[in-house]
């Protein structure tokens, strides 16, 4: 038991859990996928064969999953960085009233199934006149769009499913940074005569760079890994590959066709493309740096 209460052991004791978790489930599988990605694996028979199935990765179909998947990251990282920033401004003003009624229901979309809200889309963007989102355009005097036989309306519907589900949760991480901001930074920014975009370029802005690199990081991984947003459009393939992201061609060849050394090693390539972009996005952004450089 002195063993046990050693203020030397204990600690390790606590992070136990997450360190075992974090091999078992984590570097586990990366160190299986990685061999997998040199082997050819079939029903009873694995083969080790050297870099055929990368040889094989770089391909148009790749290449477009990849382009796909890179539009699908920009437009989200740039809209879930800059409306949530604008929003949480303005829910932390004054002119809004009932703010803990938005912030508690900003964050329902979050808790609700990404299939379940797809389904809900797919009738809305359906395409028949009689859909939600066409018989708005005809009110308007435009035509009817077949929102999922094209390749802009389709990334559209991909975008609109993410930012409906993520946008409340990234307000509410700007919101917690804007509670640090110190109320003596705007009276003095006011006795400068600073305007309303002054105080909110050269006062709030430095304080949100944390989050603000924190919102980044998370939506680019999570954007390079998007599957269930295209999978609910088309689950059976798109016209074209329209809507084919990098994950569902792991899913499409590992899954369905049962290649999963192939399917491995799309999935190490992927690993090394977030890895890569997300460490040169934290240089720039000067995430490495210690506070007082």
């Amino acid at each position: 038991m002195k063993f046990l209460n050693s203020k030397k052991v204990v600690p390790y004791i606590f992070v136990s859990p997450f360190i075992i978790s974090f091999l078992i489930l984590t570097v586990y599988p990366a160190i299986r996928g990685i061999i997998m990605s040199f082997q050819s694996v079939l029903p009873g028979q694995v083969e080790f064969i050297g870099w055929q199935n990368y040889e094989r990765v770089f391909n148009p179909t790749f290449y477009k999953a990849l382009t796909n998947t890179s539009i699908y990251v920009v437009l989200t990282v740039v809209i879930l960085t800059i409306l949530p920033i604008i929003f949480a401004v303005l829910l932390d003003s004054k002119v809004v009233k009932l703010k803990t009624l938005f912030r508690a229901s900003l964050f329902m979309p979050t808790l609700a199934s990404t299939i379940v809200a797809g389904m809900i889309f797919r009738l809305m963007f359906g395409e028949t006149d009689t859909a939600a989102a066409n018989q708005i355009l005809n009110w308007l005097g435009m035509g009817s769009v077949d929102w999922r036989f094209h390749a802009w309306s389709g990334m559209f519907l991909m975008v609109m499913l993410c930012v409906w589900r993520w946008l409340g949760v990234n307000i509410l991480y700007f919101l917690a940074a804007l509670q640090n901001v110190p109320d003596e930074l705007y009276e003095a920014a006011d006795i400068d005569g600073a305007s309303i975009f002054q105080k909110f370029w050269y006062v709030t802005l430095p304080f949100l760079k944390p989050v603000t690199i924190f919102v980044v990081t998370i939506s680019i991984i999570n954007g390079f890994r998007m599957f269930e947003e295209s999978f609910v459009f088309w689950e059976a393939g798109s016209p074209g590959n329209i809507g084919l992201t990098v994950v569902g061609y792991i899913y499409q060849q590992g899954i369905q066709q049962n290649d999963m050394g192939f399917g491995a090693a799309i999935g190490v390539i992927l690993m090394l493309i977030i890895f890569v972009i997300s460490f040169i996005q934290l240089v720039l952004t000067g995430a490495f740096k210690r506070g007082d450089e």
